[in-house]
């Protein structure tokens, strides 16, 4: 008999991206006794703020009286209500607007970035050198590909990320002066945190 394998989409349950084939992803449970569900690496954080719990986390004994949490759905996440119809979602104080194009683009390829080895690199120059300079900025063309450049005053470093591609992120060139890259590669929209792990500076609001 033959025997087919059958891909299984997973979807991030609070950003709602399609993860990609091979991405990294944690199991959490939005409260005790919940069915598990993905959580993308960009959004663990949020999750956890939300007293989400994830996969292998010893479990609090429920104490009475005490208010378990409740499971928030999407829209609660995004800082979204429904109105009395129960259909149409209306903004309340403060919201968590809805991401473009491009800013999800810039999430998607910070993911596939620090799920690369130059993760490594960069965080292991940041010992020596200290806090970097970042960008990530997609690149004009069809091809959804974005530059991710990471810069300190004595080297610079930058990476072209193809989410398309076998090889998704490659090293593009590096230099030694600032002044050799394009002025739109030095609009910084990004930073380096624990290990190299780039995050791009999106506002919530």
């Amino acid at each position: 008999m033959r025997v087919t394998k059958v891909g299984t989409t997973r979807v991030c349950a609070i950003c709602e991206r399609t993860l990609l084939m091979g991405e990294r992803s944690s199991r959490y449970a939005p409260e005790e006794g919940a069915e598990l569900v993905d959580v993308c690496a960009l959004c663990q954080e949020t999750a956890l703020e939300h007293g989400w719990l994830k996969e292998g986390t010893p479990s609090t004994p429920v104490v009475a009286g005490d208010r378990r949490r409740r499971r928030r759905t999407l829209p609660e996440l995004l800082g979204l209500r429904r109105s009395g119809d129960g259909d149409a979602l209306v903004p309340s104080e403060p919201i968590l607007r809805r991401l473009s194009d491009n800013e999800v683009a810039v999430l998607e390829a910070a993911d596939l970035f620090n799920g690369s080895s130059y993760r490594r690199t960069v965080g292991g120059i940041a010992k020596s050198l200290g806090d970097a300079k970042a960008s990530v900025v997609p690149l004009s063309g069809t091809n959804g590909e974005i530059a991710v450049t990471v810069a300190w005053d004595l080297s610079w470093y930058q990476y072209r990320v193809s989410p398309e591609s076998a090889q998704p992120v490659r090293l593009e060139r590096r230099g030694h002066e600032l002044d050799e890259l394009e002025t739109s590669f030095k609009e910084w929209n990004a930073h380096l945190e624990n290990e190299g792990r780039l995050v791009p500076d999106i506002a919530r609001l």
